[in-house]
């Protein structure tokens, strides 16, 4: 196990009604507000009014910016930040998923540092303050509510990044499940994969000695499966399976499974790439680019993917043999991805593979990425390869 430090700042308010205590948490932190949101289910659910009556009454004042959209925009950011500075707000509430905290993140960097905000995502420039970012959840998938990352595509590219702050942490998160009942399926299935593939780039590390986040990794894998498969057989509205998934994504990326070990992440780099060019769904993107990893990766580490394969997919390692076990564990998780209604090939989601080529060019913009297995522009474009069959 490798020397680590481990603070998590967030509060994290979880339940029923919880909601309703936005106005006095906030006012903590501010006396004034950017309340940062999609504009859209969340204002026709009522919750952004029962948001900004909570706000009222504990005498906190608030501006607006609406408009995020999934893989949230720079154009955006750069507004909210000149909002942030006019107005002189104090802190940044996100009321929404991960593309809206993700986008007052990066608003919260931008309005107390100089210069383009773009620089931290380009890796130009990296900081330590940043205003304090709060949110209500509504989308549990990315665990950026309680997590040091951003991620913003800028149109231009089009290119897809992230930071990881610890200055962007939200000091506050109210999670409450029931929030999540009118939830579309598929943004359920994203949410999902999401929080898995979190898990997963943590999982496979080169670092052999860390029992106890591995059983953490495979057991809060094993949760999410399970409790899916409980929402997805009917039951949209039952709290303790939503509640169970909304606190699995938390958990999936607060910085908890790192401890110890160090993860790999190319997944996510891979996806950044379809994600920017196809605008595809996030989750959508890692339930194609993942078992495509694995595949490329078996004989690599034979053994750890068939651990996974047994302790997370229930692989009796007695019918198959190391390989084979392995190559199985892949298929069950991709069986279980097609069930939600995630795509697992280039073709589901239409995308073209003539890209391939441009997108393996881009991943390694920065160099090599993977630290379970350092990949190259050849690696990347083998794996792009085996989702495109």
């Amino acid at each position: 196990m490798k020397n680590f430090e481990y603070c998590n700042k967030t509060k994290i308010i979880f339940g029923k009604g919880t909601e309703n205590q936005v106005g006095s948490e906030t006012a903590i932190y501010a006396k004034k507000v950017l309340l940062h949101h999609s504009g859209g289910s969340a204002v026709q659910s009522g919750l952004i009014g029962k948001v900004k009556e909570s706000l009222k009454s504990a005498n906190v004042q608030w501006v607006e910016l609406t408009g995020v959209k999934p893989n949230p925009r720079l154009s955006l950011v750069r507004e909210g930040i000149e909002i942030a500075k006019k107005e002189k707000v104090e802190l940044i509430l996100a009321v929404g998923g991960g593309s809206v905290i993700d986008s007052a993140k990066a608003i919260a960097v931008g309005a107390v540092n100089d210069g383009d905000v773009w620089d931290f995502f380009d890796r130009k420039r990296a900081t330590e303050k940043a205003l304090p970012v709060a949110a209500i959840l509504t989308i549990p998938a990315a665990g950026s509510e309680s997590s040091i990352s951003s991620v913003i595509t800028n149109e231009e590219g089009p290119w897809k990044r992230g930071i990881n702050f610890q200055c962007i942490r939200p000091v506050f998160s109210i999670m409450n499940p029931e929030l999540t009942y009118s939830l579309p399926l598929y943004q359920t299935a994203c949410g999902i994969t999401d929080m898995m593939a979190h898990i997963m780039e943590r999982y496979f590390t080169k670092e052999r000695n860390v029992e106890l986040t591995d059983e953490l990794c495979e057991g809060t894998l094993r949760t999410i499966i399970r409790n899916g498969r409980k929402i997805f057989s009917g039951g949209e509205n039952n709290y303790d399976a939503r509640a169970e998934i909304m606190w699995a994504g938390t958990i999936a990326h607060n910085g908890l499974l790192d401890t110890g070990r160090i993860g790999d992440w190319a997944s996510h780099a891979l996806d950044h790439e379809l994600s920017a060019l196809f605008d595809i769904a996030h989750g959508a993107g890692l339930a194609i680019i993942f078992p495509a990893w694995m595949r490329y990766n078996i004989k690599e580490d034979t053994p750890r993917l068939a651990r996974f394969a047994a302790k997370v997919w229930g692989v009796d390692g007695a019918f198959y043999d190391l390989e084979q076990a392995a190559l199985e564990g892949v298929m069950r998780m991709e069986t279980f991805f097609r069930s939600i209604g995630m795509p697992v090939r280039f073709a589901d989601a239409n995308i073209d593979p003539s890209c391939i080529h441009e997108m393996a060019k881009r991943a390694v913009h920065f160099g090599p990425i993977g630290n379970y297995r350092k990949l190259e522009e050849k690696d990347a474009e083998a794996i792009y390869r085996i989702a495109a069959q």
